[in-house]
């Protein structure tokens, strides 16, 4: 017989997310393949995967640490997946982990799994900033209302999986989008999968799995909403609860799919929007953003296709994420002192959904980084290829030749030498006294660096950026390229075009702005 447990304790939560995941990984795809809303782009099955993934990491580090009792395991399996959660419905199952923790944090029993249930959907729904029927916010709140205000922790538990799955069903006739596709929501769907694996946790028996109802190819034309936001964001955030209120407004005037959950100084924020870096700077005004996720949204007949390329950036600032998305690239954000991990890599290979990536790492420190994701990503059936760019400018080089419709060689070949022709030069400011290859820099000095190494030595940031872009320019070029950061005086970009203009009449000169984070000036010459 099997054996059923009569509280949530430490090992049976470890258990549940252990079971929640595999549940997720055995049926990713095809909750992914049901995706159609709120944009149809073909990803909750693996956004739900690494939300869970984030939360089970967690729990297991607990356990690696101490002999933890339930109390802590609940909380670092909401943490976990607060600070992992990805997507529109990832983001609301943190919220809904975080919201059952507050009460199981007090009792693991029956009746205190069923009130935990309750504020769960409670607490999703206050951090959806328009909440719709017929999502995973519908199946969360008959999970919560089917528990029968108590009993052993195995009946709460089925009550909830069973309410779940029939709410689940009727999902595609509360949302019409579900309804044209003849699909239930994928969100929904991944709750039930979670539900599920908190049965099997506590009864110790395995159960049915629901059906997927596939969509037809041909449908996903009608599913895709017509004219929607361009731009996926999502960030951490470090701020106070008054500053998050005032961001929720903003960034529901900015665009939609708004959810923002968390609480204690630390939230996730996820938005749809067109304008990718007012959504960064809102955060920047709130607080300190930081894992900055950017992704531009597919077309519906891209996402059939399953974008049969993409190509993924890492970048220094949040303007040029906004830059690179806009021109279809997937970023990942490299804060000050943050280099992205190999893991942060590949997850942003994931999210492009691509067939054939392009990876641009952007920074020689990077390069065993960026190939150990590849490595990773090609062991899961993506062909990856790592452009070994060593700067911002290189990458945006490759960028602007990256044509998707040539065959995958081509294309990378093409990329390569466009970042191989553009030479880059960096400003930076000495923190301490360093012997360099251009002599002895004392702290506060201007370091002008070509190719990564220091050549120039200076005081004043515009001086040393003109005899920076001087050298750089005895070689020959036709295009200038400057990237600035917030940080930047603003009369720098204007005396360095104005220098270029009246010195090398064939040059043309390009200005980006990086936004927060970024060096004071990156510059690079083809």
């Amino acid at each position: 017989m099997p054996q059923t447990a009569q509280t949530l304790d430490a090992a049976a939560v470890r258990s549940w997310c252990v079971r929640a995941l595999d549940a997720l990984g055995r049926e990713r795809e095809e909750i992914d393949a049901i995706n159609v809303y709120p944009i149809a782009d073909g990803d909750t099955g693996t956004n739900l995967y690494l939300t869970v993934e984030s939360a089970a990491q967690a729990v297991e580090a607990v356990f690696a640490a101490d002999d933890p009792d339930a109390g802590e395991v609940v909380r670092a399996m909401a943490h976990g997946a607060l600070i992992g959660a990805r997507g529109n419905s990832g983001t609301i199952l943190s919220q809904l982990l975080r919201g059952m923790a507050s009460v199981l944090a007090d009792g693991r029993d029956g009746d205190h799994l069923a009130r935990a249930l309750t504020a769960a959907a409670r607490a999703a729904r206050e951090a959806v900033a328009h909440p719709v029927e017929g999502t995973i916010l519908s199946v969360a709140t008959a999970a919560a209302d089917s528990c029968g205000g108590g009993g052993s922790l195995v009946t709460v538990a089925r009550g909830a999986y069973e309410g779940a799955r029939t709410a689940l069903e009727a999902t595609p006739g509360q949302l019409a989008v579900l309804e044209r596709a003849g699909v239930v929501d994928a969100g929904g769907r991944g709750l039930v999968a979670v539900l599920g694996a908190l049965v099997e946790a506590v009864s110790g028996e395995a159960q049915l799995r629901p059906p997927t109802r596939a969509v037809p190819v041909s449908s996903l034309d009608d599913c895709a909403p017509q004219g929607g936001p361009a731009f996926e964001v999502i960030y951490l955030l470090e701020a106070e609860d008054a500053a998050v209120e005032r961001l929720r407004a903003r960034l529901d005037a900015l665009g939609d799919s708004l959810v923002v959950v968390g609480g204690d100084g630390l939230w996730n924020v996820h938005v749809h929007v067109d304008d990718a870096g007012a959504a960064v700077e809102a955060g920047v005004e709130a607080g300190r953003p930081y894992r900055i996720r950017i992704t531009h949204f597919a077309g519906a007949s891209e996402t059939r296709e399953r974008l049969q390329r993409a190509v993924v950036a890492v970048v220094p600032g949040e303007g040029l994420a906004g830059l690179c998305a806009e021109a279809g690239a997937t970023t990942v954000l490299a804060g000050p002192g943050a280099p992205p991990a190999s893991g942060d890599l590949v997850d942003a290979i994931r999210r492009a959904h691509a067939r054939e990536v392009v990876l641009l790492p952007n920074d020689t420190d990077l390069r065993h980084t960026a190939g150990a994701a590849a490595e990773q990503a090609r062991a899961e059936g993506i062909r990856v290829a790592l452009i070994p760019t060593r700067a911002a400018v290189q990458g945006i080089a490759a960028l602007a030749v990256h044509e998707p419709d040539r065959r995958f060689d081509e294309d990378v070949v093409a990329m390569t030498a466009a970042a191989g022709a553009t030479r880059y030069a960096e400003l930076a400011v000495a923190e301490h006294q360093s012997f360099t290859s251009a002599g002895v820099c004392q702290a506060g000095d201007v370091l002008g660096l070509i190719e990564g190494d220091v050549a120039v030595i200076g005081q004043d940031l515009t001086d040393t950026a003109r005899t920076v872009l001087d050298r750089m320019l005895s070689a020959g070029g036709e295009l200038v390229t400057l990237i600035v950061s917030d940080e930047t005086p603003p009369a720098l970009s204007d005396s360095l075009e104005r220098h270029v203009r009246e010195t090398y009449l064939a040059v043309d000169t390009t200005t980006y702005h990086a936004g927060a984070g970024a060096p004071p000036l990156l510059i690079g010459v083809e």
